[in-house]
């Protein structure tokens, strides 16, 4: 008999966990609150630690390969005076460096693709159906859920995000906390722009208390433009798709150089998302218990400045499909392969959301902190740029 998972959460790391499942010769059944698939937001980067991934389950093959971006290169200012800091090559570079490219992505198109692999693999999916709750009961997990009452699994992935509610199953830490940061997202169509703020490279303005970077999206027709403040936001902060101002950005702006001002003011429209997160994982029982295991955001809410969110999501798929593939409960029983999944993961992740945080603190520097990350990136260049205990695993 074909031993299922279960997985709630229709995001990037719920149909990663599925494609995975998939592959590693196990039934799927996902659990998605929402009545359609849909995706907020905008742009994705994708490092070699993910794009190696998707190739490998050969999902650059198609419609999202074709749109996916190459960027030439990452490009470092400082986003006060506008001065060049430095720059790294990604494109054929870094591609030849660590085997796999580095890509600017729709996260639409990404999530559409995932959609079409576990759809095509056979992954039974049930829309408008939020998981209520989840227990495990002898050898298997029992959900029960808004419209299907009672499911059971022989195990269960929760990917419900940053907000999760089925976390508690594994570990009780209570809700995510406020970072103080708000990213503010924006699409400018490429030829609306003048020619001068027109880009095919990842470019990153580094000032007090703030940061903008954009780069080039759906083969180079869009740009996408991502604004980290400092501040508080009222309303729902579980919303990831707050209503937002171009005056109310501009105001949050502080000292910066006219050309962010420029790039700021050419995108027509803004969102805003209230960033939240946790403190980095601190064990593997934080990332399993028994037969339910975290992915993605439930597992590990990072912040952005290491743009390596979907690539642990889908690092965290990868490592469930090795476990799953030599699961059974006559050599290998399902909590122990769970555990082996939390065991190979969670000082990995650990590590990027610490290095995510202390990127926060240098973006965003002011005074000598600020003068001595100049010094540095004018020194050593592409060497701080490069991530290679990153993007070589």
């Amino acid at each position: 008999m074909t031993s299922e998972l279960l997985i709630s959460g229709g995001g990037i790391g719920g149909l990663a966990a599925a494609v995975a499942a998939r592959r590693a010769g196990w039934e799927a059944r996902l659990f998605e609150q929402a009545e359609v698939f849909s995706e907020v937001g905008a742009g994705i980067q994708l490092g070699p630690n993910g794009t190696r991934i998707l190739r490998e389950w050969g999902l650059l093959e198609g419609e999202l390969g074709r749109q996916a971006v190459a960027p030439p290169r990452l490009r470092g200012r400082d986003g006060a005076d506008g001065a060049e800091l430095g720059v790294l090559e990604l494109g054929d570079a870094i591609a030849r460096r660590y085997g796999a490219p580095y890509l600017a992505v729709h996260r639409a198109d990404l999530q559409a693709a995932l959609l079409a692999a576990a759809e095509a693999a056979g992954t039974r999916m049930h829309l408008a159906c939020r998981v209520e709750a989840a227990e495990p009961v002898e050898t298997v997990v029992q959900l029960r859920t808004a419209r299907i009452t009672p499911v059971e699994g022989d195990a269960l992935v929760v990917a419900d995000g940053v907000w999760s509610q089925l976390r508690a199953a594994v570990v009780g830490d209570g809700p995510p906390q406020p970072t103080g940061h708000l990213a503010y997202r924006g699409l400018a169509r490429q030829q609306d722009l003048p020619a001068a703020l027109r880009s095919d490279e990842v470019t990153v303005w580094l000032a007090p208390r703030m940061h903008l970077v954009t780069y080039p999206l759906r083969g180079g027709e869009w740009l996408n433009a991502v604004c980290v403040v400092q501040g508080t936001q009222p309303g729902d902060p579980r919303s990831w798709d707050h209503a937002a101002s171009q005056a109310q950005l501009e105001a949050a702006l502080g000292p910066v150089c006219v050309a962010v001002r420029e790039r700021v003011a050419a995108v027509p429209s803004w969102r805003l998302w209230i960033l939240h997160d946790r403190p980095p994982v601190a064990a593997p029982d934080a990332m399993a218990q028994g037969r339910i295991a975290l992915l993605g955001d439930a597992a590990h809410p990072m912040r952005p400045y290491l743009a390596q969110g979907a690539g642990m999501a889908i690092e965290d798929a990868r490592e469930l499909e090795r476990v799953l593939s030599v699961a059974d409960e006559r050599t290998l029983d399902v909590p122990t392969a769970l555990r082996r999944y939390a065991l190979n993961r969670w000082k990995r992740v650990a590590r990027v959301q610490e290095r995510s945080r202390r990127n926060g603190t240098i973006f965003h520097a002011t005074g000598a902190l600020r003068v001595a990350r100049n010094a540095a990136m004018a020194t050593l260049g592409a060497r701080l740029l490069d991530q290679p205990w990153l993007y070589g695993a």
